[in-house]
């Protein structure tokens, strides 16, 4: 058993019951291949919350300043984070994203870039498109849908993979694929309010 692993079990142990969490949509989530899971960012739990019920391993971007941490940062080192100078063209971060999703990896993105303090959407940075765009994995949405309350539902939603066939065709600009995963969000969040 990895450290990625047994984190996950005693975290999901703790966390599922806690805020009573329902995955939907599992079925959408590809068993195999690169996958960019797109979600938006509600709360500092929200990376935790998805990698837990998503059925394959997540990798995360996190800012950098974690990794000096003593302890907490050999921690999320091991359960497959990266560094990300925030504030920066991180070139190193972007080729690291890229290759875990060339290795056939799951790559998790808030596509916000940061909290929202209200609950809806914000506008969707680049860095999705730029991701989707640059490799040839799977674009899954996912929405997390819920108040952050102990014993109150939170759903975590998958949706159908999001065909970019088109776009990459017409050479669709980073800001046009961003926009159209973030209405992807955005529709999921509707449908299951």
């Amino acid at each position: 058993m990895t450290f990625y692993d047994f984190a996950k079990s005693v975290v999901t142990g703790i966390f599922k019951p806690l805020y009573r969490i329902e995955a939907i949509g599992i079925e959408h989530f590809p068993k195999e291949g690169g996958v960019l899971l797109c979600a938006n960012h509600i709360h500092n739990f929200d990376p935790i919350i998805v990698g837990i019920m998503a059925p394959r391993p997540v990798h995360y971007m996190a800012k950098d300043e974690i990794f000096s941490v003593p302890v907490l940062g050999n921690i999320v080192r091991k359960c497959n984070a990266f560094p990300v100078k925030r504030g920066f063209n991180d070139r190193e971060a972007l080729r690291t994203g890229l290759k875990i999703l060339k290795d056939g990896h799951v790559f998790g993105l808030f596509p916000e870039g940061t909290r929202s303090k209200t609950g809806e959407l914000g506008k969707g940075l680049s860095g999705a498109g730029f991701f989707a765009l640059r490799s040839t994995a799977s674009v899954v949405p996912c929405a997390i849908i819920g108040p952050y309350r102990s014993f109150r539902k939170l759903k975590v939603v998958y949706g159908q993979p999001i065909d970019l066939d088109e776009l990459r065709k017409e050479k669709a600009s980073v800001e046009q694929v961003t926009e159209l995963i973030m209405s992807k969000i955005d529709k999921l969040k509707k449908e299951h309010q």
